[in-house]
């Protein structure tokens, strides 16, 4: 497992967003050599919604992204659901998405290669920015990796009477708990829990994997069938690890490089 310590062969810097009441603490991670525009990467930490921090980018795939990319990575430090449930993460990364577009050239990325990654809690982020950014029309997301995403927060064949060690039923339960305290239990947002979204269309082409152990398996796979049947470019989901790792490289070229519209 990598460390949390930055990588020595890129640039690491701390921000802070200005954002309505408070500011958003964040980790901007960019390559040595200096290039041209390159694509600029919303890279969210997982942890459940109730758990994680920034600095969990850098033991994250969006390290190689800057190492083999040349990608510029955007990590928030969004609020977790102990101290503010529903919608305050959500605020967070979508208002981190906005200044990672309106300071585009101070950064050095290009507006029209912006992408969302996340783990997790925050694969189910980047699935809710997406979808708002989307319904908004502020950003024009280019690819999406939502990596073994939190999308449900019903329970799913592979959610319920799960018993992982890192991950399982009940933790899963109150997590979900947290984060959706303040909602409506009736009619809960589709930004809160993206598997209640009933339109998948328009999202940008996506890339994700999750383990057949995982709590998260059956709504990530049934995510990517949604998208499949929008005709958004997907890849199927695997668990083998190498099969995974191969992949993931493939659909990063196409997402940093030429992507379907």
């Amino acid at each position: 497992m990598r460390s949390m310590k930055p990588d020595r062969d890129i640039c690491v810097r701390k921000i802070k967003i200005p954002s309505e009441g408070r500011n958003i603490p964040a980790l901007v991670l960019s390559p040595k050599k200096k290039t041209d525009k390159t694509p600029g990467i919303l890279w969210i930490h997982g942890g459940g919604y109730i758990a994680g921090m920034k600095e969990m980018v850098h033991m994250s795939r969006a390290v190689d992204l800057v190492k083999k990319y040349g990608a510029v990575v955007f990590s928030p430090g969004y609020r977790m659901a102990f101290e503010t449930p529903y919608p305050a993460a959500l605020d967070d990364c979508y208002d981190a998405l906005l200044y990672l577009k309106n300071h585009a050239d101070e950064l050095g990325i290009r507006t029209d290669q912006i992408m969302v990654g996340g783990e997790s809690a925050g694969g189910g982020l980047c699935v809710a920015v997406c979808m708002k950014a989307r319904d908004t029309g502020d950003v024009k997301i280019a690819f999406q990796m939502p990596l073994y995403p939190m999308l449900d927060d019903r329970d799913t064949e592979t959610s319920r009477d799960n018993h992982g060690k890192v991950w399982n039923t009940r933790k899963n339960h109150f997590a979900w708990k947290m984060y959706l305290r303040n909602t409506d239990k009736t009619k809960e947002p589709i930004y809160a829990a993206p598997a209640r979204c009933t339109d998948f269309s328009g999202l940008p082409p996506a890339y994700t994997f999750v383990g057949d152990g995982e709590p998260f398996f059956a709504e990530a796979v049934r995510y990517i069938h949604k998208l499949k049947k929008n005709n958004i470019y997907v890849i199927r989901v695997k668990n083998k690890a190498m099969e995974i790792l191969r992949d993931l490289e493939i659909m990063t070229e196409r997402g940093l490089q030429n992507h379907p519209s």
